[in-house]
């Protein structure tokens, strides 16, 4: 038998370029089915779980989708803005409590989500080294996050600019990393969390500055009097926060007028759930009130049924492949006619050339097999890029 094996093995590297062919053929005719497979049931079951754990979403009216997909998995752009009033309002009603959200801005590619530390409670994210957020400019990173850009506690890191000139006013903020997140394998590991007055900092909302009651230069008191100092541009802001620099931080305005992205609401029945979501079916209401299992089931149907098609389409094509194969392999033999004669001739029996041209074919589906496995792992190794390739395509 190990005679046998060998001379395939010498065979077979001997015509590589067929040997290639045959092999790559088999290959996608396992691994495209099986790998799409992979793919929709592992990016449907991330997609189900977060959803099912999330029972209620609050946000802009607009596209419902793109709404549940960007407070659920903060993948896709930011929706309209609303108020953080609505907060308080959901709270009032004594129905549900509720979790800001504010998810405008990134570090690097990695979304920066504003929240409070009841997010992390409601998600049972644990600090794995360092500690949470405790003061303005503090942040958390991800596990992902943290391996991919290699951060540690006590690390900066900068909220990522809009624009080469932002006349917004939003420039970019330092923020200190106090704490590394343990791995959950959920969107929250591809994330950056800071406080909600941080990001609003990083929105134009908040500032701090050098104290103009003892500035020296002329140029920066435009104006003074008992009771006001009217200042020049030219006066330093802070683009990081330090316990320096920190008491000089403030806020223009009602934070009850500040944006946010969306709420994330959570009645503790379905009999609060139902009379909350009642209370915003006004036609004058500018907000929506959502139900993710709703959206997300309704995203894995179309894809399903996209999946399906997809799959009829790799059979069809491996079945061709597989005639293909097939032909070439009795072209194959009839083209080897003369040298299996001589094989009979120099004594090998009749089993014994079978047996030869056995281990030919098994090696090429063996290999073919091992290859398809390897790429098939490999996708399931990659989950949390196919689950962001999935919520990406349905944006």
């Amino acid at each position: 038998m190990l005679d046998n094996l060998f001379l395939a093995w010498q065979y077979l590297t001997f015509y590589r370029a067929r040997t290639t062919i045959l092999v790559a053929s088999l290959t996608l005719i396992v691994f495209l089915p099986a790998g799409l497979d992979v793919v929709v049931r592992t990016s449907a079951e991330q997609l189900q779980n977060r959803a099912s754990t999330t029972p209620l979403v609050l946000g802009a009216k607009g596209s419902q989708l793109d709404l549940v997909l960007n407070a659920l998995y903060f993948e896709t752009d930011p929706p309209t803005p609303i108020e953080l009033g609505e907060s308080t309002r959901v709270n009032q009603t004594g129905y549900a409590d509720s979790i800001p959200l504010h998810t405008r801005f990134h570090v690097d590619r990695w979304p920066l989500v504003g929240t409070t530390l009841d997010y992390f409670e409601f998600r049972n994210l644990k600090v794995a080294e360092g500690a949470t957020i405790s003061i303005l400019g503090d942040c958390v990173v991800g596990a992902t996050v943290a391996k991919a850009m290699k951060l540690k506690p006590g690390d900066y890191v900068g909220s990522k600019a809009e624009g080469f000139v932002n006349l917004a006013g939003t420039y970019p903020l330092e923020m200190r990393v106090t704490g590394i997140l343990e791995a959950t394998g959920t969107p929250d590991d591809r994330a950056v969390f800071i406080d909600l007055k941080t990001a609003w900092v990083i929105e134009g909302l908040g500032h701090g500055h050098q104290d103009v009651a003892e500035a020296n230069d002329d140029e920066l008191i435009l104006e003074q009097d008992a009771t006001n100092i009217s200042v020049s541009p030219k006066i330093f802001q802070y683009n990081r926060i330090t316990t320096d620099n920190i008491q000089s931080f403030h806020f223009h305005g009602d934070e009850s007028d500040f944006p946010i992205s969306s709420l994330l609401i959570l009645p503790p029945d379905g009999r609060s759930s139902d009379l909350l979501r009642g209370q915003y079916l006004g036609k004058d209401e500018r907000v929506q009130v959502l139900v993710p299992q709703d959206h997300i089931d309704g995203l894995l149907d179309t894809v399903l049924k996209v999946r399906t098609f997809i799959i009829a389409g790799a059979f069809l094509v491996g079945l061709s492949t597989l005639l293909t194969f097939t032909l070439v392999i009795v072209l194959s033999l009839r083209l080897r006619q003369r040298e299996l004669q001589t094989l009979a001739k120099i004594g090998c029996s009749r089993i014994r050339i079978l047996s030869f041209v056995f281990c030919e074919l098994s090696m090429v589906i063996g290999i073919a097999l091992l290859l398809a496995t390897c790429g098939v792992l490999g996708l399931q190794l990659l989950e949390d890029q196919a689950v962001r390739w999935l919520i990406l395509t349905a944006a």
